[in-house]
């Protein structure tokens, strides 16, 4: 199983940031399938301000590409992807299009 650690921010406004943590209490059930379809096993996200950071466990047949070309294919997440770019903002140095921005682990006890 692998671990990968993402992040994004959201625009820094406090009614935008209530909704979409309420989105998230309930996320629609054909985006928690594709999750879980594409071979994620768990997933977290946290919140400090306006920044999000992202823990997801995976199978070993998880892949970053088969999950995009599966969301593509999938008119629902379609959806919800575009409904949640009106509460996220790309982070610095991110290409066009790019939310969620794997990081790079830099320790582990």
């Amino acid at each position: 199983m692998k671990r990968y650690c993402l992040t994004l921010d959201l625009i820094p406004d406090e009614k935008l940031i209530k909704e979409y943590k309420q989105y998230h209490a309930e996320i629609w059930p054909e985006v928690k399938q594709s999750i879980l379809n594409a071979g994620i096993i768990d997933m977290e996200i946290y919140l400090l301000s306006n920044r999000l950071f992202m823990i997801m466990e995976v199978n070993d047949e998880f892949s970053f590409d088969k999950k995009s070309e599966a969301d593509l294919k999938n008119e629902k997440v379609q959806q919800w992807e575009t409904l949640m770019w009106n509460y996220q903002q790309a982070l610095p140095g991110a290409k066009i299009g790019e939310k969620w921005m794997l990081m790079d682990k830099i320790f582990k006890l």
